[in-house]
């Protein structure tokens, strides 16, 4: 009988510590079905490879200091230039938010205990780790030097180690298919009761919509890879023209998934900001239902419109107008969510905490990405920008720089739900803006050399160039230093104590419902929808509960808990 009751008490312990602290041991996370700690390790992951393919990014930045040889050959050159850019792109940008923050923060968001399929959920992270095996093992055999889009025929007649990393990406496709399956099954059928689809936080809607994307668009990418491999092994002509195929067959193939990728990168950016800004302008998001449908439309419009990166390719110039036009058109629905962010903020009571620095900065970043991109629709001035530094600036601006700023957005939003530990909002400040300014200061430049005609790729250029590329270079290490010290006040906060209340920002959405960190189970019971559209706030708002408690010497520990247990 006391060993029973015992074995009963442990159980109840276990209920009730928290996802991080139980069960313990490495042989636990390995295993583990609990989304948030698959989330973890999804976000580690990422920031590891992100630190990798960073640093190949600024051994291109010094190569450029100067118009000829700096610290590499033009064969190495070539070699960083294709792991940077594939590692980037498969590997941290496409699973950055999805995998890392869509796992750990969405089914807290919709009121649910895990996703639906918690096995495929951690198979999906042995595949993304498998494939990035298989991408380490290229690196070790000296790389691929064909460009991370790997354009035939030159990925079928060069070698190295291009069908190993052809077949990385093609494995990494898998993971992104679980998670996309993942994520629908999740948001169809363990909402919290009460919750219909316009209750459903915008960060859900921007995750249904990139989940559609990776399932429709990702077996396109994989067949595409499959069918270069065969090419190099087994000689059939698909794309080679030497063997009866056609290279821009290859270019259709590869930008009907990867303009779509292009939304699978800035889609779930987006459905971050959609949280952050309404929390710290402390006001219900202005225009819930048009940035929901925006989602699902810039989802199913991406579908449409892979052509215009192939203006110069040879395409009829009827075809040219058509995508023109798509690309213009499909502007119409991003334009939307930045309208309706910004008339969230205005006359918003704004708290400018790091996230909501990220948020704003985010605006500006993609508001000049989305804008010269306009300028690349246009078929007149595409033929002049085409390959030139020019689209390398706004490839960043749009996927690069606001998916990382989104990403850092949701890390510094989600940090106490996470951990249960604030970080050091000053160093945050700073580190936002040594970002922000190191971001444009690197890209910036690059539009004025593709206007100048600066082709991209170049391992030498002309000396007329050199004073931008030398700014651009400076601004990477300005970038680096803001990362490095983001990475070290985050780390840092993992020594203190677990003293994060349950809503340090005042959120109104379910995730702020659950302990700092949660439990393994998420929430207690089962919470039911009971307010209406989770955009609403309650009756008393957290922020005026907060200032009037607060002010009397309360612990804010106390006064969240009070709060949660008088108004949920």
């Amino acid at each position: 009988m006391a060993e029973a009751l015992t074995t009963h008490g442990n159980a109840n312990a276990a209920e009730h510590a928290d996802y991080l602290d139980y069960p313990k041991g490495l042989l636990s996370w390995l295993t583990t079905v609990d989304h948030k700690r698959i989330g973890l390790m999804y976000m580690w992951s990422v920031m590891f490879f992100f630190f990798v393919g960073g640093m190949f990014a600024l051994l291109i930045r010094i190569e450029l200091l100067s118009p000829k040889h700096t610290i590499m050959t033009a064969e190495v050159y070539n070699r960083v230039f294709t792991l940077h850019g594939a590692i980037m792109t498969f590997l941290v940008i496409i699973p950055a938010i999805p995998a890392a923050l869509g796992n750990f923060a969405l089914p807290l968001l919709i009121g649910a205990k895990d996703v639906a399929f918690p096995r495929l959920n951690l198979t999906s992270l042995y595949v993304y780790w498998a494939g990035a095996v298989m991408a380490v093992v290229v690196l070790v055999m000296g790389g691929v030097d064909t460009g991370w889009t790997f354009y035939t025929p030159y990925s079928t007649t060069t070698g190295g180690g291009v069908t190993l990393m052809v077949m990385a990406a093609f494995v990494l496709g898998f993971s992104s298919i679980f998670t996309g399956v993942n994520f629908i099954a999740t948001i169809h059928k363990l909402r919290a009761p009460g919750m219909g689809w316009f209750e459903l936080p915008l960060f859900a809607w921007g995750m249904y919509s990139t989940a559609l994307i990776q399932i429709l668009a990702t077996p396109v990418l994989g067949i595409t890879l499959l069918l270069l491999v065969m090419e190099r092994v087994l000689g059939v002509g698909i794309f080679d023209p030497q063997l009866g195929g056609d290279p821009v067959l290859f270019q259709h193939f590869f930008w009907f998934y990867s303009h779509p990728a292009v939304y699978i990168m800035i889609l779930p950016a987006m459905a971050v900001i959609s949280e952050v800004i309404p929390t710290f302008s402390k006001k219900t998001i202005f225009g819930y239902k048009a940035i929901a449908f925006s989602s699902v439309a810039i989802a199913l419009l991406g579908f449409l419109v892979w052509a215009h990166h192939m203006f110069v390719a040879g395409m009829s110039l009827f075809a040219g107008a058509i995508f023109s036009f798509l690309t213009f058109f499909i502007a119409i629905p991003s334009a939307i969510k930045v309208f309706n962010w910004i008339a969230t903020m205005w006359r918003g009571s704004i708290s400018l905490d790091a996230p909501m620095q990220y948020a704003i900065s985010f605006l500006l970043i993609f508001t000049i990405g989305g804008l010269t991109g306009l300028f690349l629709a246009a078929l007149s001035t595409d033929v002049h920008l085409h390959d030139t530094y020019f689209v390398v600036s706004h490839f960043h601006y749009v996927m690069a720089g606001s998916n990382l700023i989104a990403l850092l957005a949701g890390i510094h939003y989600w940090w106490p739900k996470m951990f249960g530990r604030m970080y050091n909002e000053t160093l945050a400040s700073i580190g936002c803006v040594l970002v922000f300014l190191g971001f444009n200061a690197t890209f910036l430049p690059q539009f004025v050399l593709g206007s100048r005609g600066m082709p991209r790729r170049y391992y030498n250029y002309l000396p007329e160039f050199q004073s931008l590329h030398v700014a651009s270079t400076i601004g990477s290490w300005l970038l680096a230093a803001g990362l490095f010290l983001i990475l070290a006040y985050l780390l840092a906060s993992l020594r203190k104590p677990k003293t994060a209340v349950a809503n340090p920002w005042g959120g109104r959405t379910l995730e702020w419902e659950a302990m700092s960190p949660p439990t393994m189970h998420n929430f207690d019971g089962q919470p039911v929808l009971k307010h209406g559209p989770m955009t609403i706030a309650p009756t008393a708002p957290w922020w005026a509960w907060k200032k009037r408690h607060t002010e009397r010497g309360r612990d804010l520990r106390d006064v969240s808990n009070e709060y949660s247990d008088t108004y949920h």
